[in-house]
This record gives structure tokens, C-alpha cells and sequence, in this order.
């Protein structure tokens, strides 16, 4: 394929579900698809799950980290995305430091501003509004930063690439433009590259040059290849495809040929 339009290789990811399954089958997959060839695999940070029997099996985002870098050895591993309220920012920079070590520089830092509201009633964290949870999340970052830069040991990647993930244009994308490596991004091909454009223009507005933040958005069990050729026309290269137990190896072994067909 030719130059991307921001530069970055075609990558593909799956992020694991941590609910309705056993931690056995959830780490004979995240073994599978990291001998599959996938680039990136993440959970989420809840503690609950999001669809399904709401008092089923569930699995913690950050603890889960620590085993998934165990369990592999080329993949990216990260929550899509961690919750930034749930944790001092301080505790989280070191959380993250640690996994970074952990998984020999494969960490990925995904983080927003938190939206699941029973996590937060259930363990008597404070909903706020979708403003103060934003306010929280632009305050946090730099702290993040700072720590890397004190902590030791250091982390192994210098930076540990931040992902932000959302669609704010006011906020989300202009804190996106000051803070992260990678942009994570939901919606139709329009949606998308609306939102890219409005970040590029916040990377204008803060003097960061736009080709310096990776773009990623989902990909579903049933692409068609036409849709993500248009999707990296408009400016995705990394695409990460969702799902929970049982586990789609086939759609995810038809995402990596693609890839691979594209790649050369």
C-alpha cells in the first residue's frame, strides 16, 4: 500500500471483553491471537459488565494488564480505555511505568474521561458531570507525564504512547491534540473524517503537528474490505476489532490477511 496519510503502518487489534468468561479461556485467547500475528490487544477498565447478564462474570482492566504482557510477546497490550477517575493520576503513572516493564515496552496508556455510571455508584466514586470528568482527565495528563519523567526506573518507552479515546470537539479532541500519541475514534466513514479534521486543526491551534498522533477506530466481525481501504483513505491505520467469548478467531485471521495484503 502507499504512504498512509499520516504516515503509520496498518495495524489490527482485538479487545478482549474481560465479562461473561473464565480467566482460563481469556488467557488461552490472548495467547492465541498474539501467535495469530495481531499488533495490539486490549480490555476495558470497568467492573461490571457493559451488555449481557449485568451480574455475570467480570474481570478488572488493570490486573488483567499485568497478565496479558505475561501471556505475550509482540502485541501491544492497554485498556480500551482506563477510566481516569477511578485512580490517582500519580498511582496510575506508576501502575502503567510497571506494566510497561512488565511487558518489556508493549504498553499502551488508553485513558478518557469515564462515562459507565454504576461503576462509579457501586464503588462510591463521585459521577460528577461530563465536564468535570473532562476537567479531571486534562489535569491528569500532565501529571502522568511529569511522574514518567521522575519515577525510576524510567519506563521503557520514552513515551509510553498515550491513547485518547472520544469525540469531543471542544475538549476530547483539543486535549487529544495536547497530550496523545494515538486517537481513538467511533462512527461512520463521515464521522470520522470529521473528527480527524477537527483534530487536525486543534494540533494547528496547539502547535503540535497533526502526523505525530496514530489514528484507530473499530472494526467489525463482518468488514468488508472496501470500507477500511476507505477508512485509511481518510486516515485510520490502526483498526480493532471487539468482541467477547466465544472468540471470533476466523474474523480476526480474515483481518490480519487484509492487513497483510495492504502491507506489501
Amino acid at each position: 500500500m502507499a504512504q498512509t496519510k499520516y504516515g503509520y503502518p496498518l495495524k489490527v487489534g482485538v479487545q478482549l471483553h474481560p465479562q461473561h468468561t473464565s480467566y482460563q479461556d481469556y488467557a488461552e485467547a490472548v495467547h492465541h491471537f498474539d501467535e495469530m500475528g495481531v499488533d495490539s490487544l486490549f480490555n476495558w477498565d470497568h467492573f461490571f459488565p457493559l451488555y449481557g447478564d449485568p451480574q455475570g462474570n467480570h474481570f478488572e482492566g488493570w490486573t488483567l494488564l499485568t497478565a496479558m504482557a505475561t501471556l505475550t510477546k509482540r502485541a501491544q497490550v492497554g485498556c480500551l480505555v482506563t477510566c481516569n477517575t477511578y485512580r490517582n493520576p500519580s498511582l496510575l503513572a506508576d501502575m502503567a511505568k510497571t506494566v510497561d516493564h512488565i511487558s518489556n515496552g508493549r504498553l499502551i496508556l488508553g485513558i478518557g474521561a469515564g462515562w459507565f455510571e454504576r461503576d462509579y455508584t457501586e464503588y462510591n466514586y463521585d459521577f460528577g458531570t461530563a465536564g468535570s470528568r473532562l476537567k479531571a482527565l486534562e489535569e491528569a495528563l500532565p501529571i502522568i507525564k511529569k511522574r514518567w519523567e521522575q519515577d525510576v526506573p524510567k519506563p521503557i518507552q520514552s513515551p509510553i504512547p498515550i491513547l485518547v479515546g472520544g469525540g469531543g470537539e471542544k475538549k476530547t479532541l483539543r486535549i487529544t491534540a495536547q497530550h496523545a500519541n494515538i486517537w481513538h475514534g467511533f462512527g461512520d466513514l463521515d464521522t470520522l473524517r470529521h473528527k480527524m479534521e477537527v483534530l487536525d486543526n486543534w494540533c494547528k491551534e496547539v502547535g503540535r503537528n497533526p502526523n505525530e498522533i496514530e489514528r484507530s477506530s473499530g472494526a467489525a466481525a463482518d468488514f468488508k474490505e472496501g470500507d477500511l481501504d476507505a477508512a485509511v483513505e481518510a486516515g485510520v491505520t490502526h483498526f480493532i476489532m471487539g468482541m467477547q467469548s466465544p472468540w471470533d478467531y476466523k474474523a480476526v485471521e480474515k483481518l490480519i490477511r487484509w492487513r497483510d495484503s495492504r502491507s506489501k
